[in-house]
C-alpha cells in the first residue's frame, strides 16, 4: 500500500513509498550526503534512482538540475509523483527508461556529476533471490551491471565530472579496476560499518574523477548503529534526526 513519508528527519520534504514494492534504503541517504556538489555543476544524474530519494535529498544541497533515470515503471511513478508533491518538477526530471545508453537521450558529456545506488549483488540461476520481482532488480544485477554503471558514467560526464557511488565493501577490487580502465581515477572512499565495534566493513562509499589525475584520499570510517543497536550521532546528524 503507499504511503506519503517524510524524507527521514526532513519535515518539509515528502516522499511516496510503498512498503509492498520498494522503500528507498539507509545506503541512498548515507550517499547522497557523501556526494559533494562544487559551486559550478549545472547538471546532475541519479542512474537507477528509485523513488528518488537522493535527488530530493539533493535538493537541499544545490539548485543544479537533477536527472533521475528509473527502469522500473511503477517506481518511476512514485518519484515522479514525489517530485511533484514537493513541487520540484523545475529542477527534477524523473524519466522512465533503461540506465544503459541513457546518453543517447539526455547528451554524452553533459553531466557534472553521476550518482548510483546499483544493484549490488551479481545474478546467477542459483542466486537467493526476493520473490518480490522490484526488489530483485534493485538488488541483483539482472538489468545492469556493475561495468554497465561504470561505463555509462563515464559517457555521461564532462572531463573532469566527478561519479558517486556506493556499494559492497567485497566488491572493492572489482570496482577499482572498471574504473581505471573506464578513465577514472579514485579521488575518495570511505568504509561503512555495521555497527561500532563490527569488525569488517560493510559498504564503501566512493567519489572517482574522469580523466584525471591519481590521489585517493580515505575518510574516517563510517558507523550506521552503536552497541546499543541505537544509529550513532553521525547517522542521525544525515538524517536530521534530533536526539529523543
Amino acid at each position: 500500500m503507499e504511503v506519503v513519508h517524510e524524507l527521514l528527519g526532513y519535515k518539509q520534504i515528502k516522499i511516496i513509498q510503498n512498503d509492498e514494492m520498494f522503500c528507498f534504503s539507509v545506503d541512498s541517504m548515507l550517499l547522497a550526503d557523501f556526494v559533494r556538489i562544487p559551486i559550478k555543476t549545472k547538471k546532475i544524474i541519479d542512474l537507477g534512482c528509485g523513488n528518488a530519494p537522493i535527488p530530493l535529498f539533493l535538493t537541499l544541497k544545490t539548485k543544479a538540475k537533477i536527472i533521475g533515470v528509473e527502469l522500473q515503471e511503477v517506481i518511476a511513478d512514485m518519484a515522479k509523483r514525489s517530485v511533484e508533491l514537493n513541487h520540484f518538477e523545475s529542477q527534477i526530471e524523473i524519466i522512465h527508461q533503461d540506465l544503459k545508453n541513457i546518453y543517447q537521450t539526455v547528451g554524452a558529456n553533459q553531466f557534472d556529476i553521476v550518482i548510483s545506488n546499483p544493484p549490488y549483488f551479481k545474478y546467477q540461476e542459483s542466486s537467493h533471490i526476493n520473490k518480490n520481482s522490484f526488489l530483485t532488480i534493485a538488488r541483483h544485477e539482472v538489468k545492469a551491471t556493475l561495468e554497465d554503471i561504470i561505463q555509462e558514467a563515464r559517457k555521461l560526464l564532462i572531463d573532469g565530472g566527478l561519479f558517486y557511488m556506493v556499494h559492497r565493501a567485497e566488491r572493492l577490487t572489482e570496482i577499482l579496476l572498471s574504473l581505471k580502465e573506464n578513465g577514472f581515477a579514485m579521488k575518495r572512499i570511505r568504509f561503512v560499518y555495521p555497527k561500532t565495534n563490527a569488525s569488517e566493513a560493510l559498504l564503501i562509499l566512493l567519489e572517482a574523477k574522469k580523466n584525471a589525475k591519481e590521489g585517493m584520499k580515505i575518510g574516517q570510517p563510517l558507523y550506521i548503529y552503536d552497541d546499543m543497536g541505537e544509529y550513532t550521532e553521525e547517522v542521525r546528524n544525515i538524517f536530521h534526526f534530533s536526539k529523543m
